[in-house]
């Protein structure tokens, strides 16, 4: 018994303490005050004027606001068109080099990331001196007509094209990350082995696998076309983010109210498709 309890002394005082965690306490904290200080101070100047008191006016003002609708409804369009396209365009491509070409695997990875060292500005300019060149070189060409199609005010497929190239380097990373996670060729070819066609492979087979890093791509992509500005306002159309810079100039208090409601909206997006993959992996 006094060997036993012995024992059963020595083992408890080597028994290690749980590492009291303040300091990630103290690290959330600071991060909470770091985003959700200028967050407050953002709402208490849409809802506070001097004078008048509180009032929810500049929120009720967005129903009715002239253009927010229209704006709104033009750059969700503009980005689930852009993930349906950027997504189509990379993920077989990305497929295509690791199974049959992995040399090229490099070669993918430059020109994929060559947009980010490409001034907005400089590649803005290209587009609008091409679209110009090529109305004039088109004309007497039935392709004129798919030149100014493109080009449309109500759906400018023009921005879906520039969106792709400007999202194309996020794309890349999130998919190569998640193709990384899984032995892909193992995969495909055990699939294939058992009679599965190439597009049942990729739809049944590859992404189910990259739901996370296909969710990580979509939401990168929505919030670059909703936050994006520069390339659609010097080509002339307005999205939502030239929308709110255009309304800014008069109205500064509803302009805040859109931009705090489009980053909450972003928010609960994400949040719910991290709630929808957690439940999956749990399952």
């Amino acid at each position: 018994m006094a060997a036993l309890t012995g024992l059963e002394r020595v083992s408890g005082a080597d028994t290690p303490r749980p590492r009291r965690a303040w300091w990630r306490g103290a690290v959330f904290l600071l991060a909470g005050i770091y985003f959700l200080v200028p967050l407050g101070t953002a709402f208490w100047y849409t809802i506070h004027t001097p004078g008048a008191g509180v009032s929810l006016s500049a929120y009720g003002e967005l129903l009715t606001a002239d253009g927010f609708v229209r704006s709104l409804s033009l750059s969700l369009g503009l980005a689930l068109a852009t993930i349906a396209v950027v997504l189509l365009l990379a993920l077989p491509a990305m497929l295509a080099v690791r199974l049959f070409a992995p040399r090229l695997r490099p070669v993918m990875e430059v020109l994929c990331t060559l947009p980010l060292v490409v001034p907005p500005i400089t590649f803005v300019a290209g587009i609008g001196t091409a679209l110009r060149g090529g109305t004039d070189l088109l004309a007497p060409t039935p392709f004129w007509a798919t030149l100014i199609a493109i080009q449309d005010p109500g759906f400018p497929l023009v921005l879906v094209l520039a969106y792709v190239v400007l999202v194309l380097p996020f794309v890349y990373r999130s998919l190569d990350a998640g193709l990384r996670t899984m032995d892909v060729r193992t995969l495909v070819e055990a699939a294939r082995n058992l009679g599965a066609s190439w597009p049942y492979v990729l739809a049944r087979v590859i992404v189910p696998n990259l739901r996370s890093a296909l969710a990580s791509a979509s939401f990168l992509t929505l919030a670059l076309v909703l936050g994006e500005y520069t390339v659609a306002s010097l080509l002339g159309y307005q999205p939502f983010a030239v929308w709110i810079v255009t309304v800014s100039g008069s109205k500064g208090q509803l302009s805040v109210a859109v931009s705090i409601l489009s980053l909450l909206l972003i928010w609960l997006l994400l949040l719910a498709v991290s709630t929808v993959f957690g439940k999956e992996k749990g399952k």
